[in-house]
């Protein structure tokens, strides 16, 4: 079975993109660890991974790529969906954030371009948006 054959839907297909990157990333340095495994469990959870899908994308053979894209709207949407995801239980923690880090790097945002729209979607998300961040989103 290809992993294509894997998607079901539009959204579930995204859904299993973000968590084939986020393996991927995971594993990158060799080993996932077990701090690593519990956070992959979490977002497979969050994303609705069946088991097969889950045991497709650690298969030995298999490495996913985050699709870089040169269209920052579409690589802000694609945060947006993972923020969505993150936020699900309503909070983000420390490996997470780390995650997401490597993963809007990995689009293609610069460490530091990456930091401020994490910092900004957590306070967006989070609901701790200032008066004059709510007014511009309602307006705008």
């Amino acid at each position: 079975m290809s992993f294509a054959d894997l998607y079901s839907s539009g959204e579930h297909r995204r859904n299993l993109a973000h968590f084939a990157a986020l393996a991927t990333l995971a594993s990158i340095d060799g080993e996932i660890s077990t701090e690593e495994k519990k956070l992959l469990d979490r977002f497979a959870t969050k994303l609705d991974i069946t088991e097969s899908e889950y045991l497709e994308v650690f298969k030995k053979e298999n490495k996913y790529p985050i699709d870089s894209t040169p269209d920052s709207e579409k690589r802000l949407e694609r945060l947006y969906d993972l923020f969505r995801i993150v936020y699900s239980d309503h909070e983000i923690d420390d490996e997470e954030r780390v995650l997401i880090k490597k993963y809007a790097i990995g689009l293609g945002f610069t460490g530091e371009k990456a930091d401020a729209i994490i910092e900004r979607s957590i306070a967006i998300f989070g609901g701790r948006l200032d008066f004059d961040d709510y007014l511009y989103l309602v307006k705008h």
